[in-house]
């Protein structure tokens, strides 16, 4: 009996074994393998979407449209890392601090590029890249009343305040969500005496507006956007810091170090470029920002596209689409330039053809809105042939925009070859472009189903992603 129980027992715990195998014990380096999944996972999310969102703010620094291109120096400074990347870029638009926090938390965006001020506080919040650029904080002021016939720059000066012990019992206005109200804190301590801080939903760039505008006295801001600021409200004044020099990065979310170093690394290889240099005096250096803050132009100030924008709002109905959409065309065609010839013959603001002109009655003596009317039917023409299957509006926009720079025809070759190879010939996005961008290639344009033969599809891809790219754009800084 003794010798079957113990029999027993060793075979279930045999099979126990078999089952379950000898407990696993962590080991530290168990604990560094899953601690690098977790930094690179934002970093290779990034890889395999095959794009980099970012969040910055809306201003005549960081992004904002001037004559329908898009610009700006975070703007700028993200294409060139994405372009590193080999990915496409989304930019998403918010100036709210607390929001963009939010997005950061919750994977929404990869990477916050609003220029923010690295302090210990917020480097417990986030993982920060090297610095951008340092700076300081300045107080923003007013000059005197009647400061340009003043004699000499001391009776100038002798309106201002320099010394930080002046801004006892003074009320400055700031951003909130901003370090502007820690350092004046710090500052009111300092000084031993009050400093009325009223923190406002305004962004910097609105404030220093304020302050010139005389709706208040004072703000504070980063050196650098006080500089550009200053060449447009030339009535403010900005020489007295509130603060050291100060380190401003771009933030990731805490952990990444995989994205943080990634983005490191390219920034010591652009850092050292010409083109660093180039982009850093466009936007902090060039004696035309001024006139492109100032233009009508400039959706920041001017809130305008081109100076065609009333005419194509005025005969957008010949179409149906958004106006900012068909701007978006134009400037891709023609940069607004209304009597630009290209290479093949076409002509103006939308670049028809000869053909196309006579086909509306018009030459080369069009006037821009006679170019635009031509255009706009010419669209409605093209997109009146594609097949009813076609149903979801944004991908008939997507073929008609194929058609108007490839004909019709190829875009039709394209249909074919997608549902031949058991794609949907009706959604341009993932299906039918594919096929469109090989019909360079022989295996391609040599296929039975194809009619129209060779074509430089890759030129009519970009052009659809371009010009969509755009119009998302416009749609966030222009008002419909």
């Amino acid at each position: 009996m003794y010798i079957r129980f113990l029999v027993l027992v060793l075979f279930f715990g045999l099979i126990s074994y078999c089952c379950h195998g000898p407990e696993k014990k962590i080991t530290s380096h168990d604990t560094q393998e899953q601690e690098a999944v977790v930094t690179h996972l934002i970093l290779d999310s990034i890889l395999s979407r095959g794009k980099l969102k970012a969040v910055t703010d809306y201003g005549s620094i960081n992004y904002f449209i001037y004559r329908g291109e898009p610009m700006g120096y975070q703007y700028e400074l993200l294409k060139d890392f994405a372009a590193y990347l080999n990915v496409d870029l989304e930019l998403i638009i918010e100036k709210d601090l607390t929001k963009t926090n939010q997005m950061l938390a919750e994977g929404s965006v990869d990477l916050i590029a609003m220029g923010l001020t690295v302090t210990n506080q917020r480097s417990l919040m986030y993982s920060f890249t090297d610095p951008i650029m340092t700076t300081r904080q300045v107080l923003v002021q007013r000059k005197p009343e009647g400061f340009e016939k003043m004699r000499t720059a001391d009776e100038i000066e002798s309106h201002l305040l320099r010394n930080t012990l002046e801004l006892a019992n003074k009320t400055i206005h700031v951003q909130r969500g901003t370090i502007f109200s820690k350092r004046l804190r710090s500052l009111s301590d300092e000084i031993a005496d009050s400093i009325h801080i009223v923190e406002e939903d305004l962004d910097v760039e609105e404030l220093i507006s304020a302050v010139a505008d005389g709706n208040i006295d004072f703000t504070a801001s980063d050196e650098h956007i006080a500089i550009v600021s200053s060449r447009y409200h030339r009535n403010i004044d900005i020489k007295t810091a509130i603060s050291f020099p100060q380190k401003i990065a771009w933030a990731t979310q805490k952990g990444q170090t995989a994205l943080r170093d990634t983005i490191n690394q390219w920034l010591g290889i652009f850092n050292k470029s010409l083109d660093s240099r180039l982009l850093y005096n466009k936007y902090f250096k060039n004696i035309r920002s001024r006139r492109i803050a100032k233009s009508q132009y400039n959706s920041f100030s001017g809130g305008q596209l081109s100076p065609y924008d009333d005419m194509i709002k005025n005969n957008i109905d010949l179409l149906g689409w958004d106006w900012r959409l068909v701007a978006s065309l134009i400037y891709q065609e023609s940069e607004f330039k209304p009597n630009v010839r290209s290479w093949v013959g076409a002509f103006g603001l939308m670049q028809l053809m000869p053909l196309t002109l006579e086909k509306y009655g018009l030459d080369t003596t069009a006037t821009p809105s006679q170019q635009i009317q031509a255009g706009l039917k010419y669209l409605k023409y093209l997109e009146k042939q594609l097949p009813d299957e076609i149903t979801d509006s944004t991908e008939r926009i997507k073929f008609t925009l194929a058609s108007y720079n490839a004909g019709i025809g190829h875009i039709l070759d394209g249909r074919r070859l997608a549902e031949k190879h058991g794609k949907d010939p009706n959604r341009w996005t993932g299906h039918v472009d594919f096929y469109v961008l090989n019909l360079s290639h022989k295996e391609y344009y040599h296929d039975p189903v194809v009619y129209y033969g060779y074509t430089r599809g890759k030129e009519t891809y970009a052009f659809v992603e371009e010009i969509t790219a755009r119009y998302e754009q416009y749609k966030k800084l222009i008002l419909q």
